[in-house]
């Protein structure tokens, strides 16, 4: 089986992203003052994207990496300083771009959908919040599943039974999975989402269904009055081992999304476009171009 090097990854990541910033994202910056800077937006966000590939611990050794390896293919790049600065900058480009690679690829057309909460730890359970920036904003919870407790947030999320994200949202980490999910199953409507016990609720269901027509599928507790059928619960056991895959490859494929190291909102926002976009461009990779970017190799022509 064929392999592919990191100089061409780059270069069908760049010519993915530069060709949607120049019909796209050009329209977006309108009315943008400043210089033009001559380390392009599309290269800043072509190495947003690539770093969940090549996974350096430190933003410092991942620029220093493609300071000595790679500086023909981006000959004026900036110091980690600089590209951190443009990094922020361009997060909400970066989630128009993801919006429109769903668009494209008609993942947005399903009617099936996974549904669930991942904890996001921003910083040490015991460590004093006064002075960070998260606090007042993030919160104590807990994960029941994994028994762990953290200061941070949910990262809830809809995916493709695929494991595609497509809409998803940071809230606190002590609200309601139910609650949390209402931050962005409006963004759907008339779909089927597949998720956990912990979206149980007959009347907080029949409320999301009547708000926009998507009915929630959750395995039942064995003293519920109702109970499933048999296959469907088969069915849902499924389900939620895919779940369980899709934050598995979302958390384990590249930077660890409990470990983003951001020491503000903005940088953990960042940070998390970046790898959902990067998670996505993962299944892009592998569907039009047969590139696997976890072992780098090219599993079908192209």
């Amino acid at each position: 089986m064929a392999s592919i090097t990191i100089s061409d990854l780059l270069t069908i990541i760049f010519v993915l992203v530069d060709d949607w910033y120049q019909a796209e994202g050009l329209k977006l910056l309108q009315g943008k003052h400043g210089r033009k800077p001559e380390f392009t937006d599309s290269e800043v966000m072509t190495l947003m994207l690539a770093q969940d590939y090549i996974p350096y611990p430190s933003e410092t050794q991942y620029i220093e990496f493609l300071r000595a390896n790679y500086l023909d293919l981006f000959p004026k790049l900036v110091d980690q300083s600089q590209f951190n600065r443009r990094f922020r900058s361009l997060r909400l480009l970066v989630e128009q771009l993801r919006r429109y690679w769903i668009v494209q690829k008609g993942w947005n057309c399903q009617a099936r959908y996974l549904l669930d909460t991942k904890p996001v730890p921003v910083l040490g359970y015991k460590r004093n919040k006064s002075h960070s920036d998260f606090f007042g904003n993030a919160s104590f919870g807990v994960c029941a599943s994994r028994k762990l407790k953290y200061f941070g947030y949910k990262l809830v999320t809809v995916a493709t039974l695929r494991g595609i994200p497509m809409v998803y949202d940071l809230v606190p980490a002590n609200l309601d999975e139910r609650l949390a999910a209402e931050a962005i199953i409006d963004q759907l409507s008339c779909c089927d989402l597949f998720t956990d016990k912990g979206f149980l609720g007959l009347e907080w269901q029949t409320q999301i269904f009547d708000q926009t027509n998507n009915l929630i599928w959750t395995p039942r507790r064995s003293n519920q009055y109702v109970q499933n059928t048999r296959n469907l619960d088969r069915w849902l056991s499924s389900v939620r081992e895919r779940i369980e895959g899709v934050f598995h490859e979302i958390q384990d494929t590249g930077r660890n999304i409990e470990r983003l190291l951001a020491k503000t909102i903005i940088g953990l926002c960042t940070r998390v476009i970046a790898k959902m976009t990067s998670h996505l461009l993962r299944h892009l990779l592998l569907i039009d171009f047969g590139v696997n970017v976890q072992t780098f190799e090219v599993v079908s022509t192209f």
